[in-house]
Formats: structure tokens, C-alpha cells, sequence
């Protein structure tokens, strides 16, 4: 039987708090040396560890109140072995850590200080039943046994368990022992028999063909006539075909229940622990173990525990203190739940903002033709910003399909002469296939024109916030793929007044930026038109988009006779403000620490 004791603090753990501890001394305070632990443990553990190695002069705590190592004296040299277990020069590494290893584990006497007073008192209810009933039996007792005398459930018994053995108030071991079933052809012999004795049952006093023989399925014969065969229950003969008799041994067989079947009885539908079986058993089970799918071996792992001194030394203290002490000071482990990835969780709250506040969203492609792009948005065809070095185009395919041929001669009129509005137009011959062409979108306001042709409601307000594709150079404000807040809204009676009351809401509100300020600009598609800028405090003031009114060339030829106040702003340049970044690049960093404390 497999045994596995269970000890705390380990070996191992001991060794990691000595290595950590030089490798900071006189660096951190208690706290911040467990935080520094390779490997994570409970608290109450690491704070016995070193309890000890201060109580074996190992380490102190200066005046500062930092831990530091102090067993290396002036003079002495370490071994390249003791620098790499954090193991004090002048001794023998394996002596040292057997001595350390003594000094933890070892029962003291039934004298326990004010740390160890502590610890019983700030035990829960489970392991104050489970210490008590261990004080009373003074013997090992199983995790079942302890459930049942303690009053707890299984599952409190097992957690008492560990958490006793932890504070060395008991000490635990696990014993594993191997439960036998029946597997799935077991169970079908339990039932209907095995397969041999069906086998015999169909044979007579004569020899038989095996070709005739119907007792049992033909998938059955060979391993029944195998282990028939192997027992001597039968005789064997093959002229034309194989035949076979029954031997007296077989009859014998028939007569009477075997080993075998007796075995398969006994275990039934159970999980019967193998130490149960004698020995005479345990070779029917090593045969049955032969056949394939007759059993089935489960491992479990059964947990005992006894009380040790220090345990039976603060049975007396819960009487004096019945109800637990909880020690609110000791530090806990800090827990980061799952959460949104921040600028994520930035656009998600904008979306929300914005569709409360009754704007609609509007589709954004990733792909659009140039007709979108630029010429609903009355920019003419030959205008630098269409050109490679200021936007994308796509390979395969090449060209799109554009809308109603109403809407394409419309923009076509607008660009060439006018069209109904009070305007001289661009002047020049418009191309269709250009206009066909597809491309990344290069700005948000690509959406808006596509809104604009489908036909918006007045009063309406639209938004959407999509990606954007343009080659730039690529530093703290700009990026080559990026995201816009695209917006417009129509109405009567609107004013540019109005825009800039509505730019500057959404900075401060959405961006949090304490300074706003507005600039003159020119955009083909509106007219007036300016820019937003706020005020960073590391980067100095930073543009977040641009804004203004959308010219008769656009709106009054597709049909749309009120003022329709557009903006286009960066949302990773809002983000960034709202994030207390000074990089644009950081909004999309994998950095676990922003990551866990971002919004």
C-alpha cells in the first residue's frame, strides 16, 4: 500500500523563503518579501517560516524594518552550490537544511507564544470542532471518522484537515488505497453468465461442430473456447471443421458456481477496496483482470489526522475565547477578476452614452468604394489625399458596385457643374470606374456618406465608431490603423454655434480633458469646418478631430434641403486622455499591470 505524508512547511517552501530572503536583504519589509515568493503560499505559512529562521538567528529585522540575512559572516566565502540554495557559508548545505528542517517540524513544548495563541484563536468553527474531537479520541482519525465524530460535512472535514496540518495544530497524511469495479463486460457476465459456461451449456456428449454451435454470439466463441481450452473443460479435434467435447471437468464446471463467478457476486455493482480480498481472492481478480472490460481499478486518496502538542496545548484557549478572532491587519492576496481589456470598455461606454442619448449607429465596412469615401463627400477626383502616399487601396478585388444610378449621376452633376446646388462645381470630366474602387475607409466620415445616400430622418442624430486605415508615420499621437467617433446630426434652425457647444461636451465628458480650444481648418466636405483641440498635460495640446457643416454639394443633391452637423474625432486620442496615457501605443499594450488596474 502506497503511502504519502504530508508535511508543512516543506522542505522546499523553507528553502524558497531562505533564498528569497538573501537574495532581498535589507531591501523589504515582511510584506513585500512574501509578495516576492517565486511560488505563492498562505500567508499564516510564510509568517512561521520566518517566526524560526529569526528565532534560529537566521534572519532580523533592522531598524528600518526590513528583513536581512544575517548569518554570513566577514571573511566567509560561499560555494557556487550555497549561493544557488540561499544556503549560510561555513556549514554543510544538506546539515543546514536538515537542521531547519528539524527546528520547524519538531513538537515544541506545551508552552505556545503569542503568534501560536493567536492562530488558535482565529480558528474557524469547522477546525475548532475538528481540534476538539481530535483532543478527545487522541488518535488518528480518517477524514470520514472525523466528519462523523466532529459533526461537519465531508467536505468541512477535509478543509479542517489541511488547514490544521498548515498550523501545525495536527498532522496529516494521505493513504491511497485501489478500489475494484466491474467494468462493462462484467457486469454482462454477472447478469447472463460467463461467457465459457454459455459456451458449454451448448455442447453435448458427442462432438460437436463449432459451426452449430448457436449458445452463445460469434464474437463470444473464440474468447470462450480460449478460456475453455486453458481450464480443461474441453477436447479439441479438427478434421474438416474444428470440433469440440465437453471433458468431465467441464460437466463438473456446469454443475457448480466457479471462482470466477463468485468474484463478479461479491463485487456486484460495489467499489470494494482490494485490501479486503485474502490472497486466494486476489488471484481470481489477477485472472479476471485477463479479460478485457471485466474490471475496472479506481485509486483513492483517504486523508488521516492526528493531533499534535501544540494542538492539545490551544484546546484550553477556546475556552477562554469561544468566539472567533479575525486579525483584519495580515495583508491578503490581491485578486484580479476577468474583466474588459480598458479601451474596449471605453468604446463600449461611449456606444451606450451615445444610443441613450437617441443617436442611431450606423454601418462601418472595414472595405469601401471611393465613391463613399471621397466623391459622395464632394472631394474631387484628383485631389492629393487620394493618392497612395495619404490612402490604401485594394488589390483583389479592384472595384466595387456603386448605388442607384440616380444617386451616381447626382454626385456626378455636384462634381461637375453643381448639380441643384448654388455652387460652379469642380469643374471637370467625373470618372465612374474611379469612383468604383475599393479601399480601406481612410476616414469615419466614409459611413456618414453612405447614411447620407440610404437617406436619414430629420430631426435624426447618427454616430458610429470604425476603423480607419491610413499610412503614416507612426509615433505617441498616430497610428496607421485607428479608430473614429463619426458623427452627424440634422435639423432645422442649426448653427455652427451649436457644433462647437456639442464638440466641447463631448471633450470634457467623454475625454475628461480640462481645456478645450477651437481652430479654423478646411475639409472639402464641410464648410464652415474647424478643429477640436484639448489640452494634454505631458504632450501639450493635442487635436482630437475635426468638425463642421456639410456643404449644399452633398446635402441638396441627395434630397436633404436642413443643415446636417458633422465631426469626425479619435477616439484613441479621446481614450488616451481618458486613461491618464501619454502614448497611443499603451491603449493596445499587453502589460498585465495596466491591464488589471485599468477602468
Amino acid at each position: 500500500m502506497e503511502k504519502k505524508w504530508i508535511h508543512s512547511p516543506r522542505l522546499d517552501t523553507i528553502t524558497m523563503v531562505e533564498v528569497t530572503a538573501k537574495k532581498y536583504s535589507r531591501k523589504l519589509s515582511k510584506t513585500e518579501l512574501w509578495k516576492k515568493l517565486p511560488k505563492k503560499m498562505m500567508y499564516q505559512t510564510f509568517s512561521t517560516i520566518i517566526d524560526h529562521l529569526t528565532e534560529a538567528k537566521k534572519i532580523r529585522l533592522n531598524e528600518q524594518g526590513k528583513v536581512e540575512w544575517i548569518l554570513i559572516k566577514e571573511g566567509q566565502k560561499e560555494t557556487s552550490e550555497e549561493k544557488t540554495a540561499g544556503i549560510p557559508a561555513g556549514k554543510e548545505t544538506e546539515t543546514i537544511k536538515k537542521e531547519l528542517n528539524k527546528e520547524i517540524l519538531q513538537e515544541k513544548t506545551t508552552e505556545l507564544n503569542d503568534s501560536e495563541k493567536n492562530t488558535v484563536f482565529e480558528l474557524s468553527e469547522i477546525e475548532r470542532k475538528a481540534l476538539k474531537v481530535l483532543g478527545k479520541e487522541r488518535k488518528e482519525l480518517s477524514v470520514q471518522e472525523l466528519s462523523e465524530k466532529a459533526g461537519i460535512e465531508l467536505d468541512s472535514a477535509r478543509r479542517s484537515i489541511q488547514w490544521l496540518n498548515e498550523k501545525r495544530l495536527g498532522k496529516a497524511r494521505i493513504q491511497k488505497e485501489v478500489f475494484v469495479v466491474l467494468g462493462e463486460e462484467g457486469l454482462k457476465a454477472l447478469k447472463t453468465g460467463l461467457p465459457e459456461k454459455k459456451f458449454l451449456g451448448g455442447l453435448g456428449n458427442t462432438w460437436k461442430k463449432i459451426s452449430e454451435i448457436k449458445a452463445i454470439p460469434k464474437q463470444e466463441i473464440n474468447i470462450a473456447l480460449g478460456n475453455a481450452k486453458k481450464k480443461g473443460l474441453i477436447e479439441l479435434k479438427k478434421e474438416q471443421e474444428l470440433e469440440i467435447k465437453i471433458t468431465g471437468k467441464g460437466k463438473e464446471f456446469l454443475e457448480k458456481k466457479s471462482e470466477e463467478e463468485l468474484m463478479l457476486e461479491k463485487i456486484n455493482e460495489k467499489e470494494v477496496n482490494e485490501n479486503s480480498f485474502d490472497a486466494k481472492e486476489k488471484e481470481v481478480l489477477k485472472f479476471l483482470g485477463f479479460r478485457k472490460n471485466f474490471l475496472k481499478h479506481k485509486e483513492k486518496g483517504n486523508e488521516f489526522i492526528q493531533i499534535t502538542k501544540k494542538g492539545l496545548s490551544g484546546i484550553p484557549l477556546l475556552e477562554t475565547q469561544k468566539e472567533r478572532k479575525y486579525n483584519l491587519m495580515d495583508p491578503v492576496e490581491e485578486v484580479f477578476p476577468g474583466k474588459k481589456q480598458p479601451y474596449f470598455k471605453f468604446v463600449d461606454e461611449i456606444k451606450q452614452k451615445l444610443v441613450s442619448l437617441g443617436f442611431k449607429e450606423m454601418e462601418n465596412p472595414l472595405i469601401v468604394q471611393e465613391f463613399y469615401n471621397f466623391d459622395v463627400l464632394f472631394q474631387p477626383q484628383n485631389h492629393p489625399a487620394r493618392t497612395w502616399t495619404d490612402t490604401y487601396k485594394l488589390k483583389k478585388p479592384e472595384y466595387g458596385k456603386l448605388p442607384d444610378k440616380k444617386i451616381v449621376e447626382a454626385v456626378k452633376q455636384a462634381h461637375e457643374n453643381g448639380g441643384k446646388a448654388e455652387s460652379k462645381g469642380w469643374k471637370y470630366n467625373w470618372n465612374e470606374k474611379i469612383a468604383s474602387q475599393l479601399m480601406p475607409s481612410a476616414h469615419g466620415t466614409a459611413h456618414s456618406a453612405r447614411q447620407l445616400v440610404k437617406g436619414v430622418e430629420v430631426p435624426g442624430k447618427y454616430f458610429t465608431i470604425a476603423r480607419c486605415f491610413r499610412p503614416d508615420v507612426v509615433d505617441a499621437t498616430h497610428l496607421i490603423e485607428f479608430n473614429q467617433m463619426e458623427g452627424f446630426v440634422a435639423g432645422e434652425n442649426f448653427t455652427f454655434r451649436k457644433l462647437l457647444g456639442l464638440l466641447k461636451e463631448f471633450a470634457v465628458e467623454i475625454a475628461g480633458a480640462e481645456k478645450v480650444k477651437f481652430l479654423p481648418d478646411y475639409y472639402p466636405f464641410t464648410e464652415p469646418s474647424c478643429q477640436l483641440n484639448a489640452l494634454h498635460p505631458k504632450l501639450g495640446w493635442v487635436e482630437f478631430g475635426g468638425a463642421g457643416i456639410f456643404r449644399a454639394e452633398i446635402t441638396e443633391n441627395l434630397g436633404i434641403k436642413e443643415k446636417c452637423l458633422a465631426w469626425g474625432l479619435g477616439m484613441d486620442r479621446l481614450a488616451m486622455f481618458k486613461l491618464g496615457l501619454n502614448d497611443v501605443r499603451e491603449l493596445f499594450s499587453q502589460n498585465l499591470d495596466w491591464l488589471r488596474k485599468g477602468i
